[in-house]
């Protein structure tokens, strides 16, 4: 019987199908990526890291982590920094990152460059290996030369790409390889300079796991790391962990968003089943025998359905690496595993069921009497069973997020919000059909009273729509707003006061001729700021090796490795407040010396007001306690502190300077970059303007990929809206004939219809834009703690465009409305 009565309903059961096929394909397709990710990264965890591993320190190895590298016995070394780039050919100059090899690193993977050999020969024959996009982006080819403090190479050949690095990355700093033996003679490494040691290895009978477990608490005491390629497999794996339960969060609102399609076309078309199913119990069907008839019909849409949705899936799953390649460090291989696609059948089979149980719940209930009855509407009501299929619905919510997050706690609050996000758009389509009843505009014509009373007709769609539209709205609103926020962060004000040039690593002798420098092209120095390196020694009477092995003590312990750069000055800035304690801006012979340190410094070491901390400066040390705490605003563009001294205690210690200017043109910035490269080559110089603009490309390139998965929604949303749509053809056939048969003609039913959806697509769009810009509204305060000025685009463009898409689909059914004669309705073909 499900079978005959399916085969006279097929094109209807096809269109319930379509609105769950998308979620299926974007779960499947998103759970196939994950797992291929997961198996590269095991597979090429060597190639990742170009060594089995590696062995890093901020600063020259102590003696103590000398003995234990050349004990391991080092295959290759190597000094990486920031420092500025000059390129003779055409006086370009750029901020690069710097790696002085010594040896065949790496060891595994490949050192990609053009031509291909001048990895293996750069070395040997002296010169330099130059990020491939940096030469286009200046015009340089192999043979050119690039100039490194006090040293000019020769350009060997192109970096495509080598071990560990990512597009992002050298889009930040480009990498520019040099031999080890020329970076004395730069003398670009000078006091202050930030730099990381790396001793690379290759030995494939180590326990790495035993060798971690033995010599990395060594090397953390003496400030220095242990990477071994597992660990760093297993960092990336959680890394890209997190952008795959994003996804999938993203896929799983297309897949309820069908569902929700699911669930309103089973109303419809039980509704219209009603009758039959009062017939069948006439002629003595059970309650049972019923209700399976149409649930073994949604079974089987749901499995077709999961089957094509995983079909589609394995198809996009191979679109993905090219979506992501920027954010990968490897190429991703991908290969077809089974359990995704037995998920994503499953998935369809078990959501379908759930979702139209609600509506399948109605045949359970009626009574043969129907027959003679004629009424449309079931009388009785279900509420405990429709109760407890709601809360299955909740709890597979629940489960099913919960799986994915690995989170009971982060699977609840994404149920709620899935909740509250759905209350709150029915919430807004129940009250617009309430007040439209309420305040019906009775002096209105007909055509015009005939489209609003649509809205709340039997077998309405404003509910279902308004959430297909709402949601579907609320998702790419949403990107849009946040976008807004991030891109506002790094927005850059035409004022002197807002330094768009900073100086690094400026030695004192250095820093008289760079104010004359500045003054004679006009420029002012905002800022100039003594920077003094130390390491704390002791905090409160314990020292940083007692504190590091007693796992007694309550605080992070990274700032017991940690090289402080800090400064002196007598008052606080406008981007710092104090939350306790009192700021002492100058040292006094009877008092202590009273620092001021940052809150997230204050909590992730547990010190308050009073604690005694001793700092180890060049060999010095110096007694402190702490005498307030300060809130920073790290996201402002000056220069701030974790650790700030009064004045009278440190203008004698070994310092350097960071100094500031603001370049009104991009010509006069170059202009000083060029002479600060040529006469300062140690001096590290950071133009905010390119700064911003790689982060607006990174966000770009971000914004890209949620539009793309938001994609899914918004498909999803519109097959619904075609789905559900489609399926209310059969009552607009019966509504439009009697209208016909009273004498409406064809314009009006073609308004009543076209100002119908009008409203529908309003309603839907304007209250996903409405919630979307409250909802960023909360992002921009708790989270991003900026204020919010809303894009136009979704006002401008998405309301009309969604309202103008949802009347066109809505009148595309009107053509078989229209040639449908009248004898129809009285024929019972409906």
């Amino acid at each position: 019987m499900a079978w005959r009565d399916g085969k006279a309903s097929l094109t209807r059961l096809m269109l319930f199908m379509a609105s769950i096929i998308l979620g299926i394909a974007a779960v499947v397709s998103i759970q196939l990526f994950s797992d291929n990710l997961k198996d590269n990264i095991k597979k090429q965890s060597k190639s990742l890291m170009g060594a089995d591993f590696i062995i890093d320190s901020k600063q020259k190895p102590s003696e103590k982590v000398q003995k234990i590298i050349d004990s391991l016995g080092a295959n290759a070394f190597e000094v990486n920094f920031v420092s500025m780039a000059a390129f003779p050919k055409n006086e370009g100059t750029k901020l690069v990152k710097v790696r002085a090899l010594e040896g065949a690193f790496p060891f595994y993977g490949s050192l990609t460059t053009v031509p291909e050999n001048a990895g293996k020969n750069y070395q040997e024959l002296g010169g330099a290996l130059v990020d491939a996009t940096l030469l286009l982006q200046y015009d340089l080819n192999p043979g050119d030369s690039i100039k490194l403090g006090n040293v000019t190479f020769s350009i060997i050949g192109a970096l495509k790409s080598i071990p560990g690095s990512t597009a992002i990355s050298s889009s930040v700093a480009p990498q520019v390889l040099i031999p080890f033996r020329f970076l004395e003679q730069t003398n670009l490494l000078q006091l202050g300079s930030r730099k990381e040691y790396q001793y690379f290895f290759k030995n494939t009978t180590i326990d790495l796991e035993a060798l971690d477990k033995k010599i990395d608490p060594i090397l953390d005491a003496e400030n220095a790391d242990l990477d071994t390629h597992t660990s760093t497999s297993r960092n990336l794996g959680r890394r890209y962990d997190n952008v795959g339960k994003f996804l999938n969060l993203v896929a799983f609102i297309a897949l309820l968003l069908g569902c929700i399609g699911i669930a309103s076309s089973v109303h419809i078309y039980i509704k219209e089943k009603l009758k039959n199913v009062a017939v069948l119990k006439c002629l003595g069907a059970s309650r049972k025998q019923s209700f399976l008839i149409y649930l073994i019909q949604i079974i089987a849409i749901g499995f077709i359905g999961g089957i094509i949705g995983a079909l589609i899936g394995i198809s996009l799953q191979f679109a993905f690496p090219y979506i992501l390649q920027e954010f990968l460090p490897f190429s991703v291989d991908v290969s077809i595993s089974f359990q995704p696609i037995l998920m994503g059948i499953i998935l369809g089979v078990l959501m379908s069921v759930l979702f139209a149980l609600l509506p399948l719940l109605g045949t359970w209930y009626v009574s043969p009497l129907e027959v003679l009855r004629g009424q449309e509407e079931n009388q009785q009501k279900p509420k405990k069973a429709r109760i407890l299929v709601f809360l299955a619905i909740l709890l597979f919510i629940f489960l099913f997020s919960f799986w994915m997050l690995k989170s009971a706690i982060n699977g609840l609050v994404f149920t709620l919000g899935i909740f509250v996000t759905f209350a709150i758009m029915a919430g807004v389509a129940s009250l617009f059909i309430k007040l439209i009843k309420k305040f019906f505009p009775t002096s209105w014509g007909f055509t015009s009273r005939q489209s609003l009373l649509n809205l709340f007709r039997p077998n309405n769609q404003t509910m279902v729509l308004v959430l297909a539209i709402g949601l579907g709205t609320f998702l790419i609103s949403t990107l849009y707003f946040t976008k807004d926020i991030l891109l506002a962060k790094t927005s850059l004000e035409n004022k002197k006061t807002d330094a768009n040039i900073i100086l690094m690593d400026v030695q004192s002798s250095q820093e008289k001729q760079l104010v004359q420098n500045f003054e004679s092209k006009g420029l002012e120095v905002i800022d100039n700021i003594p920077i003094i390196t130390m390491r704390m020694e002791s905090i409160r009477g314990k020292t940083a090796n007692e504190i590091r092995q007693d796992t007694t003590v309550n605080m992070r312990k990274w700032m017991l490795n940690r090289e402080f750069r800090v400064t002196y000055r007598s008052e606080l800035t406008e981007t710092e407040e104090l939350l306790e304690g009192e700021f002492i801006g100058k040292v006094t012979a009877e008092k202590p010396v009273l620092i001021s340190i940052a809150d997230n410094l204050a909590e992730d070491g547990n010190l308050k007001i009073g604690d005694d901390v001793v700092f180890n400066i060049q060999g010095v040390l110096m007694e402190t306690k702490v005498g307030s705490i300060r809130k920073v605003d790290w996201s402002s563009m000056q220069v701030n502190f974790m650790i700030l001294f009064p004045t009278g205690v440190l203008e004698k210690a070994p310092q350097f300077n960071v100094m500031t200017t603001y370049a009104p043109t991009e010509e006069s910035s170059a202009a000083l970059q060029r002479d600060l490269v040529k006469n300062f080559p140690n001096v590290t110089i950071l133009d905010l303007r390119q700064v911003f603009t790689i982060v607006e490309d990174i966000l770009d390139k971000i914004s890209w990929i949620i539009n793309f998965m938001a994609f899914f929604s918004i498909l999803t949303g519109f097959i619904v809206l075609i789905g559900s749509v489609r399926n209310s053809k059969y009552q607009r056939i019966k509504e439009s004939v009697l209208l016909r048969t009273l004498g409406a003609k064809s314009k009006q039913i073609l308004k009543i219809t076209a100002l119908e959806y009008v409203y529908l697509g309003l309603l839907g769009s304007l209250t996903g834009i409405l919630l979307s810009l409250f909802g960023s509204q909360l992002l921009a305060i708790f989270i991003f703690k900026e204020p919010f000025i809303p894009s136009g685009i979704p006002f401008l463009v998405f309301l009309p465009a969604i309202t103008i898409l949802v009347v066109v689909i809505g009148l595309s059914n009107l053509k078989s409305v229209l040639q449908s004669p009248p004898l129809e309705v009285l024929r019972k073909e409906v």
